[in-house]
């Protein structure tokens, strides 16, 4: 960064802050923030747009939680919004505190006051994250707010995201959490290869699901109902399968080609589990070279099941984990992986 940036973006250690809701006068701050920690090639334009960050609160599309100083300097931020196929869960996410402030609680306070105040607040059903696992520091402070963990993402992360703090040498594996506030009880049907990985994975979950027994056919003649989304930054897909159906196969293969043509690294897949037919989706996907990722809870307001695939080895030695229950889904993705290999 050339010296003029540096000395904008300068922040006076050791003032007295405070966790608290966003306003709109702390938008400048909060753009100077994430500036000064990413720089200006941040790929998500909300947060580097005070006009638009500033709407975007307004609206309720992002629920900003900041740490304000006594003069108005924004030192944190966490938000709140989003990103699943269903809206009634938020996930929490662009969370950062700047690099004078990093040792006094700032960023346990952010998560305390999103978890705590910010959701019950504005109604949210539920709140999900992603804990990188570059360094275990986001991992115990999700543990901290009541959070549990269900799923790996392996390699999510782009190592080009980490480059300025130098804090990660290649792609970052995330771990998925969530938090229930609004319960909803309902039926989940288990494909039956993954029965014991499911059994555990639910048995950390902070409501009530009835685990049945998938396996039966897809309805003849369904269609695939399907959504893409590909990140270009990350070289990351997503495919949210709302309805497997008898062309899944295809649809699945179409939609492969056109990610890999773009460069895409990693695929996952998110599969509805409110079907009973889900188990011939599973079976097409292990086929192709995908592995577990876990449980999505209420991701399409029933839950979901991730799987993935991608297209290098990962650096399992990087990834970096706090908790006994985080490491019993690391080593059933990388059971999984390894199982993939094969195809």
């Amino acid at each position: 960064m050339q010296e003029s940036a540096r000395k904008e973006h300068y922040m006076e250690p050791g003032q007295e802050w405070k966790a608290d809701f966003f306003r709109p006068e702390d938008a400048d701050g909060v753009v100077q923030l994430f500036l000064s920690v990413y720089g200006k090639d941040y790929p998500i334009t909300s947060y580097i747009d005070p006009e638009l960050l500033t709407r975007k609160n307004a609206e309720g599309r992002i629920l900003s939680s900041v740490a304000r100083t006594g003069e108005g300097d924004i030192v944190g931020h966490i938000a709140l919004f989003c990103s699943a196929p269903f809206g009634g869960i938020r996930e929490c996410g662009a969370g950062l505190v700047h690099s004078s402030y990093r040792k006094g609680g700032v960023s346990a306070q952010l998560f305390k006051h999103l978890f705590n105040e910010a959701a019950p607040k504005f109604g949210v059903e539920g709140v999900y994250g992603e804990a990188v696992c570059n360094h275990v520091f986001t991992q115990k402070e999700v543990y901290a707010c009541h959070s549990e963990f269900h799923a790996l993402e392996v390699d999510l992360m782009p190592g080009s995201a980490y480059e300025k703090e130098k804090s990660a040498h290649g792609r970052v594996a995330t771990l998925f959490a969530s938090r229930t506030y609004q319960p909803k009880s309902h039926r989940v049907f288990v494909p039956a290869v993954y029965k014991d990985a499911l059994d555990y994975l639910y048995s950390g979950l902070d409501d009530q699901r009835e685990l049945l027994a998938a396996g039966k056919e897809t309805n003849a003649h369904s269609s695939t109902r399907m959504d893409v989304s590909y990140f270009t930054f990350a070289q990351v897909a997503r495919f949210a399968v709302w309805e497997p159906g008898t062309d899944f196969e295809t649809v699945l293969g179409q939609e492969e080609k056109k990610i890999l043509d773009q460069g895409g690294v990693v695929i996952q897949v998110w599969l509805n589990l409110s079907l009973p037919w889900v188990d011939e989706a599973v079976h097409v996907l292990r086929e192709r070279g995908y592995f577990l990722g876990g449980i999505l809870p209420r991701w399409f307001d029933h839950d979901g099941l991730l799987m993935q695939k991608i297209m290098k080895p990962p650096d399992w030695e990087s990834i970096q984990i706090h908790s006994d229950r985080a490491r019993r889904i690391r080593d059933l993705v990388h059971e999984d992986w390894l199982r993939a290999l094969k195809k």
